[in-house]
C-alpha cells in the first residue's frame, strides 16, 4: 500500500478500504491489516479519522541537504565536526574515523543485524548526522504539526533526552549571572542545572492553570530574565494544565519583556494533540519546544529533541557538536523502527489506558480517605496531594521511610527549597498501593 501511495495510485485524500474489507482483499487476518494501517499512520502516510475511516495523507516534499558556506570552507572547528557527521564529499581524507567498509563482517555488525535495529539497511559505524536520524526527525516534525506547531525537520535537533536539550539551551541563551524564571513548584533537576551554570533562579508561582501571571508581573518589576522554563501540560509535579487565557497572557508578557520561553512537553505522546501549547500559539518564534521519549517509551534509551526557529536550531546544533558530537544513530533508528512498525502507537494506547485507570482509582481512594487532591485535566503520571495547614512535611517523610515508603515532598520541587503549603507528588502507578493507603490513613488527624 505504501508503494501504491509512492507511485501515485493512491492520491492525497483518498479513502482506504476498511480494515475488514482490506483484510479480505489481501487475504490476511484483520489483526494483521490493523497492524499494517497502524504502521502507515505512524509513518505519516495515512491518517485515521474517527467515525470515517483511513485516508491518504499528502507526503511532505523532501529537501536535499546542501553544504553550507562554512561547511564547504571548513575553516572552524564546528564546521569540521559537522562535515564529519553530515557528509557532503565523496573523498574524505579529513575524516577522523575509518570507513564503514572496514567494519564489514564485524561482530557488532552481526549483532545489530540480528537485533534488526537498522531495518534491513547496512550498518553505519560512524556517528550519524549531528542533527540525529533523519526519518525520526521527519516523524517528530509531523507530530508537532499535528499539535498545531508548524515545524520542518530542519528545525528538529535530536538530543540525549530532554535534560540534554535543556542543557544545550542553557549554554546558548544564558551566561553566568543571568536570570532564569522557573515554575514554583517545578522540575527540580532543572534548578540544579541552572545553578551549576551560575544562573540566578527565580521561581514563578505555579497555579492549576499555569504560571501565576500576577506573580510574574511582580517579579518582572525587579528582574530581567532571559528565559522562562515551564511545562504546559500534565505539569511535573502539580499535574496542572495550561489554560488559554494564561497562555495568551504569558506570551504577551514574554514579547513585551523580551525573554524566551522553553516549553517542556514530556507527556505529549499520550496527551491530545489539540491541547493548548505555547509553541503552537507562538509558532516557535520566541518559544523553544522540548520533547522526549523517556516518559512514554524508555528512559534508558535517552532520546529527546528540541524544536526551535531555524537560527536557534542551528546554534544549538553547533553546541551539540562541540559538547557531545552526536547522539546515538543506532538508538534513534531503534526508536524509529518501533514507530514505523506501529509498535509504539500500540504501546501508547495501552499506556494511556493504564494511566487513565490508575488515575481514576487513585482519585477515588484518596478522596475516600478525605485527602484533598484535584482531578487533573490531562492525565500524566502525577497527582499533587496538598496537606492540611500545619502539616510537617519532613516528619511525614521520615515516618514513611520507616515503613520503606519513599515520598517526594514539595520542598524538593521549590527553587528556593523553602517550605510552603505541605504537599507531595504522587505517581499514579503507586498511588493505590495498600501500604501507601494504610500510611495515609494512619497519619490522618483523628
Amino acid at each position: 500500500m505504501s508503494l501504491r501511495i509512492d507511485e501515485g495510485a493512491l492520491q492525497s485524500g483518498d479513502r482506504l478500504a476498511s480494515i475488514r474489507k482490506a483484510a479480505l482483499e489481501h487475504r490476511v487476518s484483520k489483526n494483521t491489516m490493523a497492524e499494517a494501517y497502524d504502521s502507515l499512520v505512524a509513518l505519516g502516510r495515512i491518517e485515521a479519522r474517527p467515525g470515517s475511516g483511513y485516508y491518504v495523507r499528502s507526503k511532505p516534499s523532501a529537501q536535499a541537504a546542501q553544504p553550507r558556506k562554512h561547511v564547504v570552507e571548513a575553516l572552524d572547528l564546528v564546521s569540521l565536526l559537522r562535515e564529519q557527521l553530515d557528509q557532503h564529499y565523496e573523498l574524505r581524507p579529513g575524516d577522523g574515523r575509518p570507513p564503514a567498509c572496514w567494519m564489514e563482517g564485524s561482530e557488532i555488525g552481526v549483532q545489530f543485524g540480528r537485533a534488526n535495529l537498522l531495518r534491513g539497511k547496512a550498518v553505519e559505524h560512524g556517528y550519524g548526522s549531528s542533527w540525529g536520524f533523519g526519518p525520526l526527525r521527519e516523524h517528530i516534525a509531523l507530530s508537532l504539526t499535528e499539535r498545531g506547531i508548524r515545524c520542518a525537520p530542519k528545525q528538529v535537533l535530536m538530543t540525549h533526552g530532554a535534560n540534554h536539550a535543556l542543557d544545550l539551551i542553557m549554554r546558548h541563551l544564558l551566561e553566568p549571572g543571568d536570570t532564569a524564571f522557573v515554575d514554583d513548584p517545578g522540575y527540580y533537576p532543572l534548578f540544579g542545572k541552572l545553578r551549576l551554570s551560575k544562573v540566578r533562579v527565580v521561581g514563578i508561582r505555579r497555579l492549576a492553570d499555569g504560571p501565576d501571571l500576577m506573580d510574574l508581573e511582580e517579579k518582572l518589576a525587579t528582574e530581567r530574565p532571559k528565559v522562562f522554563f515551564t511545562q504546559s501540560l500534565a505539569h511535573n509535579p502539580t499535574a496542572g494544565t495550561l489554560s488559554l487565557p494564561t497562555a495568551y497572557g504569558l506570551l504577551l508578557t514574554a514579547e513585551r519583556h523580551g525573554f524566551h520561553i522553553v516549553e517542556d512537553d514530556p507527556f505529549a505522546d499520550i496527551l491530545p494533540a489539540t491541547r493548548p501549547r505555547l509553541a503552537g500559539f507562538d509558532q516557535l518564534n520566541r518559544v523553544l519546544y522540548v520533547g522526549t521519549f523517556s516518559k512514554t517509551l524508555s528512559a534508558s534509551l535517552r532520546v529527546g529533541y528540541v524544536a526551535a526557529q531555524p537560527a536557534l536550531a542551528d546554534a544549538l546544533a553547533d553546541i551539540k557538536l562541540l559538547t557531545a558530537v552526536a547522539t546515538s544513530d543506532h538508538v534513534e533508528r531503534q526508536v524509529f523502527g518501533l514507530i514505523a512498525g506501529g509498535h509504539y502507537r500500540r504501546h501508547l494506547r495501552r499506556l494511556q489506558t493504564r494511566v487513565e485507570a490508575a488515575t481514576a482509582q487513585a482519585l477515588d481512594e484518596l478522596h475516600a480517605l478525605g485527602l484533598p487532591v484535584a482531578a487533573p485535566v490531562d492525565r500524566g503520571f502525577y497527582l499533587w496531594l496538598e496537606m492540611p495547614p500545619g502539616t510537617d512535611e519532613a516528619r511525614l517523610c521520615r515516618m514513611a521511610a520507616e515503613r520503606s515508603i519513599f515520598l517526594a515532598p514539595s520542598t524538593v520541587f521549590r527553587p528556593d527549597r523553602q517550605a510552603g503549603t505541605a504537599a507531595f507528588r504522587i505517581n499514579v502507578a503507586h498511588a493505590s498501593d495498600p501500604r501507601l493507603l494504610a500510611f495515609w490513613r494512619d497519619v490522618q488527624p483523628s
